[in-house]
């Protein structure tokens, strides 16, 4: 991305897997070199553009630099980056406990702190909850908690004390992981209010009748926000040693760009299948949450147009938005897939995933809309997200 700093300009370069904790920014003059790292290009190449660019004949220090710093910082396709590759899966895999990834970024990381702004986001309630007759599901958003708390708090306001004893199976968006796969794990997680409990045997039980399309003890978990983030409100909520079954959903990509349902994919129906097995056979001892943003809209997604919060181009979009959630809340998977499928998503809604395999993991979820919001994630760029209740 462009540096975020001005007295440092040109382009800021980080691993969002973490393999590298490294942040390099190249200057302007150097950027077009870039090009030539393809696997294609030669030494040859890049000197002859380093020339062009610097007008100086002898740029044998500047090229062994910029390799070397690259190499080094874990940015080359090369033996450093698969050795850090390596060291962090291992790591990953051999411990029990997910730590916090995000503490201290998108939330205060001390408890004394998270706990006060928990109660700032909770506190303040909107009038008297819906009714909720049968409810067996959450959807909340994954965006910063201080740009979505209403939509959280509209959400997550209606758990209390009768659903304690639930494992929460926590479908949540994959934004980096695999089309067409779904991450578990069993490790327990970990957050400045405690520590929940991942239900080892439903993640085992899923494991063994899911299929090709799961990925065990997915690299995702280490370092993906959506499932961290409902887990401090749902601790808030219930206290911290929550049940969980915690489940990352990649994109579907070719289901999206062929216009074909996801469960085209046999992988992914065996999947669908096995969640809906297991849906029938634990029944009241289960409740879904997920963990979804809306729509991504304005130049930092790469559109060519700026976008405000509830303005211009995004009142087009709110109404988009509430016609898919429509399809959700009526249950009806295909209308919204093909809704999603409407110019290849150019809603880039990064929640259709989740919502996707909970419409057909619970087939018969009826749903109601809480609280619909749009937020301005930078001066240019809009996301939408949502508080909704499912009931059978």
């Amino acid at each position: 991305m462009p540096s975020p700093s001005p007295e440092h300009p040109g382009l800021f370069i980080r691993d969002p897997f973490r393999f590298s904790d490294a942040m390099l920014i190249i200057p302007p003059v150097l950027t077009p070199c870039l090009r030539h790292f393809d696997g294609a290009h030669t030494d040859l190449d890049l000197r002859a553009d380093l020339v062009r660019l610097t007008g100086d004949l002898n740029v044998s220090q500047i090229q062994e630099h910029l390799v070397q710093t690259l190499s080094s910082a874990g940015f080359l396709e090369d033996a450093t980056f698969a050795e850090m590759q390596r060291a962090r899966l291992t790591e990953f895999a051999g411990q029990p406990v997910r730590e916090p990834a995000h503490a201290g970024s998108a939330y205060p990381a001390t408890t004394p702190e998270l706990q006060q702004t928990m109660q700032r986001y909770m506190g303040a309630g909107n009038g008297a909850a819906p009714a909720t007759d049968g409810l067996f599901a959450l959807a909340a958003p994954h965006v910063s908690p201080e740009g979505g708390w209403e939509s959280y708090q509209s959400a997550y306001r209606l758990l209390g004390p009768q659903h304690r004893d639930r494992t929460f199976v926590i479908l949540a968006t994959s934004h980096y992981g695999e089309p067409e796969t779904f991450g578990l794990t069993r490790k327990r997680f970990r957050t400045p209010l405690g520590e929940a409990t991942t239900d080892t045997v439903l993640v085992d039980w899923l494991a063994g009748h899911g299929g090709d399309a799961i990925r065990m003890e997915d690299y995702c978990h280490c370092f993906e926000h959506t499932v961290e983030l409902q887990l401090i409100f749902l601790q808030h909520q219930l206290g911290p040693g929550v049940r969980i079954v915690p489940i990352l959903c990649g994109p579907f990509a070719r289901g999206l760009l062929s216009g074909q349902r996801p469960e085209r994919d046999t992988a992914v129906a065996r999947f669908f299948d096995a969640l809906n097995e297991l849906r029938e056979r634990e029944a009241q001892r289960l409740f879904w949450l997920l963990g979804v943003d809306m729509a991504h809209m304005g130049v930092r997604y790469q559109d060519d147009f700026p976008a405000y919060a509830g303005k211009g181009i995004m009142d087009e979009v709110q109404a988009r938005d509430r016609k898919r959630i429509e399809s959700i809340n009526a249950g009806d998977a295909a209308a919204f897939w093909d809704q999603v499928c409407e110019n290849r998503d150019d809603l880039k809604w990064c929640g259709s995933s989740p919502f996707y395999t909970f419409l057909k993991a619970v087939p018969n979820a009826r749903g109601q809309l809480l609280h619909y919001q749009q937020w301005n994630i930078d001066e240019k760029s809009v996301v939408s997200f949502a508080g909704m209740a499912f009931s059978r």
